[in-house]
């Protein structure tokens, strides 16, 4: 047995070793590829220029696509040769290139010919010190490889979008979030048909957003949030964006309606259209975005009503944010036909009227904030419904709402909201009310001594009308 176990720990061995010795082979072949010594001396002058002059690409890794690869650096092999076909600049990992203060662009990152992604993260970030503009010549040598181009927080690059991005044709992702860029959009971008992901969040653009973007026929994701960007939503935006999947168009200055053309959006699960100037209340093509599962509409001096959507026909949303939106009427109580809700912000608005009571039926409802509002009545949840939610029920601030007493313990009342009001109601025994009555009456006889038999029965009829008076209140 034991001889058994060793011969077939050997055969173990033997696998293993066939194995290794294949992948051995394999990748000593692909590492021996030879690399052109331009696309080497691009890579190194490029990796210069951001990192900085001192850094000696030539020795630190004198095979950059082979046995000494660079961090941050990616290659492909194209007829028996290595090119590069990613670079990312940037303290991304802890051992990443991270740039110089004066990191600038060298042209001849625009000669790797194979370049497929390129990153810059945290690498322009003094405004002041050293701005830096985006170059405006080169990209179109990119056109037929770059797939992929990002600029992530670098506050020190400012000027705006060059106009030759819209040549980069084969380009799927263009993100330049939270950088200084400022100026308009160019509306070439809209050429960018292979485009899946749009993110220009976080920077001082302005201007109109461009008729052009609606030829983003396969776009996924449209962020164009935290800028300047004023005039009236496209109807050109919302009809031909048929693939989008989240829109975010927030904090910005928009003005004017939400386009009926919005139900287009069939496939939307996220519209953010929240901190602009939007007007002209609610549009019922809402309701048909069915799969709409974050609708964001906060900051708006929108106005309008609830009423006007059948909210159960979004039944897929878990977080719906309408506060601060000068909204009037009542709460639907079709609202409680959500039940995958999360989150329902209407605080901040004029909302009047009862709170529905079956608002307490939704299951996933980890927030409700009604704060804010003129609603009345009387509160009617549950004091489970109470202690679930804490404060993250809001109700305070609705000046004629309040909760019944006896119908929820001290520990579980819902905070910021007053007890009702309750009429006196005084509670004695036949006794008691005897003595009350007969109490007054003797008072009123020693005050008055000279009272006949009909003053004194008037008098018990007063006193005895008052009593039940108390009685009914």
């Amino acid at each position: 047995m034991r001889g058994f176990k060793n011969s077939r720990f050997c055969v173990l061995v033997i696998i293993f070793l066939l194995h290794f010795g294949v992948w051995c082979n394999g990748d000593t072949e692909n590492m021996g590829a030879p690399m052109e010594q331009n696309e080497i001396n691009a890579l190194y002058s490029t990796i210069q220029g951001f990192v900085g002059k001192s850094w000696n690409g030539s020795d630190l890794y004198p095979d950059p696509c082979g046995w000494t690869p660079i961090q941050g650096v990616s290659c492909d092999l194209f007829d028996g040769f290595w090119y590069v076909t990613d670079i990312n600049i940037g303290p991304i990992h802890d051992n990443s290139l991270s740039c110089t203060p004066n990191a600038e662009f060298n042209l001849n990152l625009f000669t790797l010919k194979h370049l497929k992604s390129l990153l810059f993260f945290n690498c322009f970030v003094s405004p002041r010190h050293h701005p830096t503009s985006i170059p405006s010549e080169g990209w179109e040598l990119l056109a037929s490889t770059l797939e992929s181009l990002e600029f992530r927080s670098n506050p020190g690059l400012i000027g705006q979008i060059p106009s030759t991005f819209g040549r980069l044709r084969k380009l799927q992702s263009l993100v330049l979030i939270e950088n200084g860029l400022s100026g308009e959009m160019p509306p070439n971008l809209g050429s960018l048909v292979n485009l899946r992901r749009l993110v220009l969040a976080g920077n001082k653009l302005n201007g109109e957003i461009p008729e052009t973007f609606g030829g983003f026929t396969q776009l996924l994701i449209c962020d164009l949030s935290r800028n300047s960007l004023s005039g009236v939503l496209p109807k050109a935006l919302f009809g031909g964006l048929v693939s989008l999947l989240k829109l975010d168009l927030s904090s910005n200055n928009l003005q004017g309606k939400i386009p009926q053309e919005i139900s287009k959006l069939k496939n939307l699960t996220l519209l953010d259209l929240s901190n602009n100037k939007l007007s002209n209340g609610l549009t019922k093509s809402l309701q048909e975005m069915t799969c709409l599962e974050e609708l964001v509409l906060s900051k708006n001096p929108m106005g309008g009503f609830l009423e006007i959507l059948d909210w159960h026909n979004m039944r897929k949303l878990t977080t719906l944010d309408l506060s601060n939106m000068n909204l009037t009427g009542g709460i639907p109580k079709s609202i409680a036909d959500l039940k995958k809700l999360r989150f329902l912000g209407l605080n901040d608005n004029k909302l009047m009227g009862d709170i529905p009571k079956n608002l307490e039926n939704l299951p996933y409802a980890s927030a409700i904030y009604l704060y804010g509002n003129n609603l009345t009545g009387e509160l009617q949840f549950s004091e489970w419904f109470y202690s679930k939610m804490g404060r993250r029920f809001g109700a305070w601030g609705n000046e004629n709402l309040c909760y019944p007493i006896g119908l929820v313990s001290t520990s579980n009342v819902p905070y910021g909201v007053k007890q009702c009001q309750q009429e006196l109601n005084i509670v004695m025994d036949l006794d008691t009310k005897s003595k009350l009555v007969n109490g007054s009456l003797l008072n009123s006889q020693s005050s008055m001594g000279y009272l006949n038999d009909y003053g004194i029965w008037r008098s018990y009829v007063v006193e005895l009308f008052m009593v039940i008076l108390l009685l009914l209140n």
